[in-house]
């Protein structure tokens, strides 16, 4: 029986696949192609999403690490003292206009339940529960007048990480990646840590890429166990048996890519099975925390129960950016017992701040220490944070509610000058008062770090030129100086 093609069929298999061509010319117009070294610290210029990219002008930074606080932590508890909450504690908080509370009503002014120290030669005051963080405070600049849009957990998780209070805009994380590609083309260029008890409030929106190409979205590494499933190959399964696979995958979304041109979804899955597949080479060296020394593990905590999984989360970063990934965001806290499992000290901020900051404090430091020692910090932006801060009155007595008004946020490395508080909130903490901080502000002033001009990087979208900082964004000066 005679079979005649149709012209369709002819171009796709005539000449090894003229469509094939075509495909090629559209994942390269695109920045799709994988690329031809496999070396796992040396991405080639160009060939694949994650291609090194020049930056604006010369950075201080090539990489983040982002500790976010899920939850939201208090920074009357924290980073920020106010010792007019001891003076008139007890009494209501008034000439400050409506306060809105989340839940129940306005309490009475509520003095921390931690003595605030001094530390380093600067003398920043950090609260008692981070003694270990302390020994850093030269090396520290907190942002004490950040101010927030919603008193909603998922609308100020949004804006956090993305710029916006609304879901579908990409997280700071994409923008990154967008704008500078990655150190390697062996491991993706934006990885999350999500605490092992469970994902941060917000779920995946925290590293969406939004309306950008799907290939510029973060890649969740578990914090426990393997950190990558599936990573290894089938046993007997031979790298020339495996890239015939991956050919044929090839084929078949070509198929689909005829049908959908333009469907980044299709686009960042071939782009995944290209990195996957050389992953298997450079992932396993760089995810391997048993390759680290005792010494270093216990920098981290690894040999206490408490300080264990956050220890393993920080130090997982330290590897990832070491191994050249760009952006790195670890969390504290995960969808569970907001009491128990987050930041959200509604309940009891003295059981519940106690609680987190023995989990981090000791792993944080020694992040800090071990970034210095290997010559990292200089090159690595370290920056933490929560989706806003707490109310300086109390809620059910001893608890705090959310405020927008106020937070802290300190930076590290990057050049930047420690021992330094920027900015004030109220005498009781309650709005951003002196130098008053937009987050567009904040992420301005990082992609500033990183050698990007927060105007210029832009992406198209519905007819605008879309960014991170909307149209708002101003450097901090103390920072980007």
């Amino acid at each position: 029986m005679k079979y005649f093609w149709s012209r369709r069929d002819f171009l796709f298999q005539s000449g090894g696949g003229i469509s094939g061509l075509a495909l090629a010319y559209l994942l390269h117009k695109d920045g799709l192609l994988a690329a031809e070294s496999d070396a796992c610290n040396n991405a080639p210029l160009g060939g694949n999403p994650y291609a090194r990219k020049p930056p604006h002008f010369k950075p201080r930074a090539k990489a983040v690490i982002s500790l976010f606080m899920t939850g939201g932590p208090s920074h009357v508890d924290t980073f920020d003292p106010k010792p007019a909450l001891a003076k008139y504690a007890g009494e209501p908080l008034t000439g400050k206009g409506d306060i809105n509370v989340r839940q129940g009503w306005p309490g009475p002014l509520m003095p921390s339940p931690f003595q605030f120290k001094k530390y380093g030669q600067s003398g920043l005051e950090f609260a008692e529960i981070f003694p270990n963080l302390g020994r850093h405070a030269d090396e520290m600049a907190i942002l004490r007048s950040i101010y927030a849009r919603s008193n909603d957990h998922v609308q100020s998780t949004y804006e956090l990480q993305s710029g916006q209070i609304r879901a579908g805009y990409p997280s700071m994380g994409a923008w990154i990646t967008y704008g500078l590609g990655s150190e390697t083309s062996g491991l993706p260029a934006f990885v999350a840590i999500p605490d092992p008890r469970g994902g941060p409030i917000a779920g995946v929106s925290n590293w969406t890429a939004g309306f950008m190409p799907a290939a510029y979205q973060g890649t969740a590494f578990r914090s426990s166990g393997d950190p990558i499933l599936d990573l290894k190959p089938p046993e007997g399964l031979t790298p020339e048996q495996q890239r015939a696979r991956l050919d044929l995958l090839a084929k078949l979304n070509e198929r689909d890519l005829e049908k959908y041109p333009g469907d980044s979804e299709l686009a960042a899955r071939i782009s995944s099975y290209e990195l996957a597949f050389r992953m298997q080479g450079c992932a396993p060296r760089a995810v391997d925390l048993s390759n680290e020394s005792e010494v270093t593990r216990k920098l981290y905590g690894m040999d206490e129960k408490i300080t264990e999984p956050f220890g393993r989360q920080c130090l997982l970063a330290r590897r990832l950016v070491e191994h050249g990934v760009r952006f790195v965001q670890v969390f504290s806290g995960g969808l569970g017992d907001q009491n128990t499992d987050t930041w959200d000290a509604h309940v009891d901020v003295k059981t519940n701040h106690s609680l987190h900051a023995a989990e981090t404090d000791r792993p944080i430091a020694g992040l800090l220490t071990d970034l210095k020692a290997r010559g990292l910090l200089d090159s690595t932006l370290v920056v933490w944070h929560g989706e806003f801060g707490r109310m300086p009155i109390s809620q059910r007595g001893v608890g705090r509610d959310h405020n927008p008004g106020a937070m802290a946020v300190w930076m590290a490395g990057a050049g930047i000058k420690g021992g330094l508080a920027i900015g004030a909130s109220d005498e009781f903490g309650l709005k951003a008062e002196q130098q008053v901080m937009s987050v567009h502000d904040l992420h301005a002033t990082i992609l500033h770090l990183l050698g990007l001009q927060h105007t210029k990087l832009t992406y198209r979208f519905n007819g605008r030129d879309m960014r991170l900082t909307d149209v708002y964004g101003e450097l901090i000066p103390q920072i980007a100086s």
